[in-house]
C-alpha cells in the first residue's frame, strides 16, 4: 500500500493526479464520439493543431486556453475551406494542416530564448508542474465537455450511425458535427497543460478504443473508457515515480499498452469459440 501511496504524498504530486483525472474525463468522454465516427485522424491532427496558439501565447504573453482555442478554430476553417473550395477529400485538408500547423507552431516558438524547453512543455506537457488555477481552469473545461456530451448524446449517437438517419430523425447532422468538433477542441485545450498536445492523443484515443473490444452498448463503452482512462493516469503516475520516468508519457503509453493486451486476449478467446464450433 505504502507503494501506492508515495507518490501522492507531496502537494505537486496530488495536484498532478487531480490534474490528471480531469484529462482522463475529458478526454475518454469525448474519444468515444471520435472512435464510434472514425475520426481518429481529424482528432490527431487537430491535438497538432492547437500548436501554434498555444506556442504564440509562450512567446507574446497571453493565455494559452484562448491560443488553443483561436489555432483550433482556425484549423476548423481552412479544413473546411479546402474540402469546399477543392475535389479533395476532407482527409486531404487534414493532412495538409496537421503538418502545417504543427510546423508553424515550432517556427513560432523557436523565437523564444527557452525554445527548447518551451517546446517540450507544450509537446508532452508538466504534469508535475500544474498549479491550483490549472486545476480550476481544467474543472470548468471538464464540467463543459461532460455536460455537452450528455446534452447531445442522442443527435451525436444518432450522427454516429450516419448522417441520413440523422436526419430522419428530425436532427441537424451538421450542428451536431459542429458541436462535436468544439467539444473536441474543448477536451484537447483543457487537457494540453496535464499530458501535452502530443501525448493527449493517448488519452483521447487508447481508452475508447479498447472500450469498444469490450462494450456491446455505447452507454457501456462510455464507462470501460472512463474507468479504462482512470486507472492509467493513476497508475502511470505511479509507475513514473518508483521507474523514474516522464509522468505524462508513461499517463499516455499505459491506455496504447492495455489496448493491445486486450486486443490479443479478445483474438486468443475468438480463434478458442471458434476451434469449439467447428468441432
Amino acid at each position: 500500500m505504502e507503494w501506492i501511496i508515495e507518490p501522492f504524498l507531496l502537494g505537486f504530486q496530488q495536484r498532478a493526479l487531480v490534474g490528471g483525472l480531469l484529462a482522463a474525463a475529458m478526454t475518454s468522454i469525448v474519444g468515444v464520439w471520435i472512435v464510434l465516427r472514425g475520426m481518429t485522424f481529424f482528432g490527431d491532427a487537430f491535438v497538432h493543431g492547437v500548436m501554434p496558439g498555444i506556442a504564440a501565447s509562450v512567446v507574446f504573453g497571453f493565455s494559452p486556453y484562448l491560443g488553443a482555442a483561436l489555432a483550433a478554430a482556425v484549423m476548423v476553417l481552412l479544413i473546411s475551406y479546402v474540402h469546399r473550395q477543392t475535389a479533395l477529400t476532407e482527409d486531404t485538408g487534414i493532412g495538409l494542416l496537421f503538418v502545417g500547423m504543427m510546423a508553424l507552431g515550432v517556427v513560432i516558438i523557436s523565437r523564444s530564448s527557452g525554445y527548447a524547453g518551451s517546446l517540450t512543455s507544450i509537446l508532452f506537457g508538466d504534469v508535475l508542474g500544474i498549479t491550483t488555477p490549472d486545476l480550476i481552469a481544467m474543472s470548468v473545461v471538464a464540467i463543459v465537455v461532460v455536460a455537452g456530451s450528455l446534452v447531445l448524446y442522442r443527435p451525436l449517437l444518432a450522427l454516429s450511425f450516419s448522417a441520413e438517419k440523422s436526419r430522419t430523425l428530425g436532427l441537424s447532422p451538421g450542428l451536431a458535427h459542429g458541436l462535436l468538433l468544439a467539444l473536441i477542441a474543448i477536451s484537447v485545450i483543457g487537457s494540453f497543460s496535464s499530458v501535452g498536445t502530443m501525448l493527449v492523443f493517448g488519452l483521447l484515443v487508447g481508452p475508447p478504443a479498447t472500450a469498444s473490444l469490450l462494450a456491446r452498448t455505447v452507454p457501456r463503452m462510455f464507462v470501460y473508457s472512463f474507468l479504462i482512462s482512470i486507472v492509467s493516469v493513476f497508475a502511470g503516475l505511479v509507475l513514473s515515480y518508483h521507474l523514474g520516468t516522464a509522468g505524462s508519457a508513461t499517463m499516455a503509453l499505459l491506455p496504447i499498452l492495455v489496448f493491445f493486451a486486450v486486443l490479443s486476449v479478445t483474438q486468443v478467446r475468438r480463434r478458442r469459440q471458434q476451434k469449439v464450433v467447428t468441432a
